[in-house]
């Protein structure tokens, strides 16, 4: 072997077909703590760690039959201190005396080896974190949770006169703090479903067929007086009792209902809100449209993200408050556990259409 190969910055060893070594460089050698002699007349398998030696005889071996060169293989060397060494192997064939052999360089990876394992122990280390942080959000709204439920329990108490007749004062001071309480108990339950989300936590879907006209109609009951309140005009439009979808009842009101709260929140007094459907061979398009500010183009796919808010938005109602930015996230994620996806068109100005899409039955 030539002295320049032999003292090369990289590893050489030629075997022959029948995977017996003929040769192997200093810097090899030196590698593996090995003597050359003991390398010589081995067969190459015998040189790689377990899991190398399978993906050798499984995979290599037939290839280097079939091709060569073949370029950029991850390998790993068996030390003779039993430790291993990671390189990338060159592997190229030739003719020599009427037979085949095979020329292997090999490039040690100590920096990216090193990489490798910071990368590992970087995503364990996030993923811990991830963990602590749903565990403790989780922990924090339960605890949380259980006394502001009781402030809005005593609220309907004193509102329905347990403690004595209430002014007109007293009776407004408790609807304000009934209000907040359960302004806060909607921020908490987002905190919750989110956690229980991103950690795939979410109870099993109840899926069948459902009748999109009564799931709208329990939720036109819940947000109702809303709609009045914020002077908006409401209208259901081709949303007949035909109109069927395949989803979870409970997640869809669970849509709709924050999808219509978003639409009262934003959008100014006199407008209106309408709900449409269309039906397709394979799916229903449920669609919540306001005629509130729109939303602007480069932030129409932020908003599904968790606590992302449109910069500047401001509740069009008077004393409404913003939330988490939390709702279309988790709303998004339910549509899609269902099969289906939730999607926005906006014109600023003009205002904007949310579009439930699942699957029609049958489809």
């Amino acid at each position: 072997m030539l002295d320049v190969l032999d003292r090369a910055p990289c590893g050489f060893l030629t075997f022959g077909d029948d995977g017996v070594v003929l040769s192997v460089n200093a810097t090899l050698a030196d590698t593996l703590g090995l003597p050359r002699d003991s390398v010589v007349g081995q067969r190459f398998e015998t040189l790689l760690t377990v899991s190398s030696r399978i993906f050798y005889q499984t995979h290599l071996l037939p290839m280097l039959k079939l091709q060569t060169p073949v370029e950029e293989l991850f390998l790993t060397l068996r030390c003779a201190d039993g430790g291993d060494v990671a390189v990338l192997a060159n592997i190229a064939k030739r003719e020599e005396d009427s037979s085949m052999v095979y020329d292997c360089v090999f490039m040690r990876l100590r920096e990216r080896r090193k990489w490798e394992d910071e990368i590992v122990r970087a995503k364990r280390s996030a993923e811990e974190a991830n963990r602590a942080n749903s565990a403790m959000l989780s922990m924090m709204s339960h605890d949380v949770r259980t006394p502001i439920g009781s402030i809005s329990g005593y609220c309907d108490l004193l509102l329905m006169g347990i403690r004595g007749e209430l002014s007109a004062e007293q009776r407004h001071d408790v609807e304000r703090m009934k209000k907040a309480s359960e302004y806060v108990l909607g921020l908490i339950d987002d905190i919750l479903s989110f956690t229980r989300l991103r950690a795939g936590e979410v109870a099993r879907f109840d899926m069948k067929t459902v009748d999109v006209a009564t799931v709208l109609a329990q939720t036109e009951a819940l947000i109702g007086i809303r709609i009045e309140q914020a002077g908006l005009t409401y209208e259901r439009q081709q949303c007949t009792s035909d109109t069927k979808v395949v989803a979870d009842p409970d997640r869809l009101q669970q849509i709709l209902l924050n999808l219509l709260t978003n639409a009262v929140k934003f959008t100014p007094k006199g407008g209106r809100v309408t709900v449409s459907c269309t039906t397709t061979r394979e799916c229903v398009l449920i669609n919540v449209t306001d005629t509130g500010k729109g939303i602007p183009p480069d932030h129409l796919e932020q908003i599904f993200d968790a606590f992302v808010q449109v910069p500047g938005s401001t509740s069009a109602g008077a004393g409404i408050q913003r939330g988490f930015g939390l709702g279309l996230a988790i709303s998004r994620s339910l549509a899609r556990k269902m099969d289906g996806d939730l999607t926005v068109v906006s014109t600023l100005g003009q205002g904007s259409t949310f579009t439930i899409s699942l699957k029609s039955p049958g489809a």
